[in-house]
């Protein structure tokens, strides 16, 4: 039987992974300057972390008895809109650390509806994932000092 609730906020927290994942990934292919190498691998082990999030996610929306988003629009649909492009290193790391805080928001918000549903698994998958996004926001505003 499909819990709705926890599928639809399942749903926005993979949408909103996909599109982080898509700008850390053109992040990585476009940083330059002093920071480059520190950037371009930083932006690098974000999207892969992200890649591997979108999977998790993805199956638990499927454990649920639903079918998770099968297209780039159905995807981006359940993310918000995409923020102006980034130029300077510095303006990646910023909009990075924005992006990062707004999934985080998300997520806490998730874990608190997926636990008045019962459903701790999600809430542990939800946990994980704000945990990681934390701990990236204080590297990148660490970075920035």
């Amino acid at each position: 039987m499909t819990n709705q609730p926890v599928v639809t906020t399942l749903t926005t927290v993979l949408g909103q992974t996909f599109r982080l994942y898509v700008q850390s990934h053109g992040y990585h292919w476009n940083v330059e300057g002093p920071q480059f190498r520190q950037l371009h691998k930083m932006f690098e082990a974000q999207y892969q972390n992200l890649w591997g999030a979108l999977d998790e996610i993805a199956e638990r929306i499927r454990v649920q008895g639903a079918y998770a988003p099968a297209s780039v629009a159905d995807l981006m649909s359940h993310a918000a809109p995409e923020a102006d492009p980034a130029h300077s290193a510095a303006e990646m790391v910023t909009k990075a650390i924005a992006e990062h805080e707004a999934i985080a928001t998300t997520l806490r918000e998730a874990i608190s509806t997926v636990t008045d549903a019962g459903d701790d698994v999600s809430a542990g998958l939800l946990t994980d994932r704000l945990a990681w996004h934390e701990k990236e926001i204080w590297m990148m505003r660490a970075s920035t000092r």
